[in-house]
């Protein structure tokens, strides 16, 4: 991100979104059935680069199997509905159900239910006896409390989430998270953010996370830009931390951690951006929450809207467009970059000339708009 003056005294960054570049076509071109778009972390490998992100509107048991399924993985919220109530059918129709005024305060008192670790266990168990990969998130704040019951249900890849994590401040505020130690002493990868910064991306990794999440503030259900003042556009966040990557790969002698890209995806066209920028997969929600499949039934929001202080994020109508292997994988029945995700990222790949995710990091970009 390069600098400029604000004012005299302060000096501001220069940063992109995946709005402001776009992808140049090389001289090559390949055919689109020879393109591959599978992406490997730790022993998992995946046909799409790609992981749904913990969100009720999203990812429940089903949907997380149907998504591993079709190539993806699907992570699930162990804070959310699914954990918190028996039957979570009944707490989704009313949050579909409610009208706007009473939304947030009511999703409050929905979520303040406690969660069940005999419910983490059994949701986990679900989802691993359909035979797909396992990924399950917890916040910075209930990691240290609940990761125990979370490795023994037989996760197998831990993910901690939150609006921004630091290895420094987690290690700080909770002596029994040192995020080091938490993750030298677990035995499966942990993909740990957000992060928008080299700096914040290099604490992570040394800290020993096989991925990283880029981006805070810029999904579709979030407010956090309006309540807090914090975003970092995505193309520039993604390719600053692509860049810390490749200074801690030669740090650390060949370590290689993955760089997600976690907000601001919502059409192929920005897939395909952001691993241009870098990135080696990315994490949806709402182009995942308008399949007929979805839990949220037409609508989206994220744990940031329930928050019991200081909510920032919202309830969005997002609709239904189609089952989600029209959504990951076509055919499509609209021009507009919501369905067939990956088969537009193959093709995106194949006109410019790329036959791996990797490889597709390399492709020439422009920035188009100032």
């Amino acid at each position: 991100m390069s600098d400029i003056e604000l004012a005299p005294g302060k000096r501001a960054r220069q940063a992109y979104s995946f709005d402001d570049i776009a992808i140049v076509p090389s001289r090559r071109t390949r055919d689109p059935h020879e393109v591959s778009t599978s992406w490997q972390i730790d022993a998992y490998k995946f046909d799409l680069p790609m992981l749904a992100a913990p969100m009720d509107s999203v990812v429940s048991p089903d949907t997380a199997i149907a998504i591993g399924k079709l190539g993806g993985l699907g992570v699930l919220n162990l804070e959310g509905l699914w954990t918190r109530y028996e039957d979570p059918r009944i707490p989704l129709g009313e949050i579909a159900s409610m009208p706007d005024k009473h939304a947030t305060r009511r999703m409050q008192e929905i979520y303040a239910a406690p969660i069940r670790p005999e419910l983490i266990k059994e949701r986990i168990k679900t989802i691993r006896d359909s035979g797909v990969t396992v990924a399950a998130s917890l916040s910075p704040a209930r990691t240290a409390e609940l990761h125990k019951a979370v490795i023994d249900a037989g996760v197998d890849i831990f993910v901690i989430r939150g609006t921004t994590v630091s290895a420094e401040h987690v290690a700080a505020e909770s002596e029994a998270l040192n995020l080091k130690k938490f993750i030298y002493e677990l035995d499966v990868p942990v993909i740990v953010g957000g992060v928008a910064t080299a700096t914040g991306a290099l604490h992570l990794m040394r800290a020993g996370a096989a991925g990283v999440l880029v981006g805070f503030g810029g999904g579709a259900a979030h407010t956090t830009r309006k309540v807090l003042g914090i975003e970092v556009p995505m193309a520039s966040a993604v390719a600053e931390v692509a860049s810390a990557r490749r200074e801690y790969l030669d740090e650390s002698g060949g370590r290689y951690v993955h760089v997600i890209a976690d907000g601001s995806v919502g059409r192929s066209g920005d897939i395909a951006k952001a691993i241009a920028c870098g990135a080696d997969a990315v994490m949806m929600g709402s182009p995942l929450a308008k399949a007929v499949e979805a839990p949220g039934l037409g609508w989206h929001w994220g744990s940031e809207a329930h928050h019991p202080e200081l909510p920032r994020g919202e309830r969005v109508a997002v609709g239904t467009s189609g089952t989600l292997e029209e959504i990951l994988l076509g055919p499509s029945h609209a021009a507009d970059g919501s369905m067939n995700l990956f088969g537009a990222l193959r093709r995106a790949m194949a006109t410019t000339g790329y036959s791996d995710v990797k490889a597709f990091q390399r492709v020439e970009v422009l920035i188009h708009h100032v």
